[in-house]
């Protein structure tokens, strides 16, 4: 009954030292729009001024992963400690149990790793610098055609080719 104390122990413990390790993180996605639909990434500076113009200085393509859950370094890790806790016996299979526990976390971790780095969303990030010489950021899914140098408008925060 002790074995299986010391065996179950160990095992939660694994557990939850995979899990807590497990990191994901705390970026906010940014919001997506189409040209003339954009977002900018602060507020207009005044209420009663609606139309700005600019210019295009650049045009970044960024890509965002998506966050791990930690489910896969859960899984593997009871999974490797079932498969570990069925070698040896008395204490050896105890440190089989948590070898086996914390092997399955990583393993399990990379591979949840490796099927979210197939999963990334891509956007386009516009810099433009405005006529009165302040630089604003917007982010786009799809910026149809939009290249550097061209002239733009900002009118209630949206930008417009011009």
């Amino acid at each position: 009954m002790t074995r299986k104390l010391i065996t179950l122990t160990a095992l939660a413990s694994t557990i939850a030292l995979g899990v807590g390790c497990s990191s994901v993180p705390d970026n906010p996605a940014p919001t997506y729009g189409g040209v003339g639909t954009s977002t900018s990434t602060y507020p207009s500076t005044s209420s009663y001024e609606s139309v700005q113009y600019g210019t295009v200085r650049d045009i970044h393509q960024r890509e965002i992963a998506q966050r791990r859950s930690g489910a896969g370094a859960l899984l593997g890790a009871v999974i490797g400690g079932v498969a570990g806790n069925q070698v040896g016996s008395g204490t050896g299979r105890a440190a089989a149990t948590a070898i086996g526990a914390v092997g399955g976390a990583v393993i399990g971790d990379r591979i949840e790793a490796n099927r979210n780095n197939n999963n990334t969303q891509s956007y386009y990030q516009v810099d433009v610098r405005m006529d009165n010489g302040e630089m604003r950021t917007f982010d786009y899914a799809d910026i149809n055609g939009l290249r550097v140098g061209d002239r733009v408008r900002i009118q209630d925060n949206q930008l417009q080719r011009w």
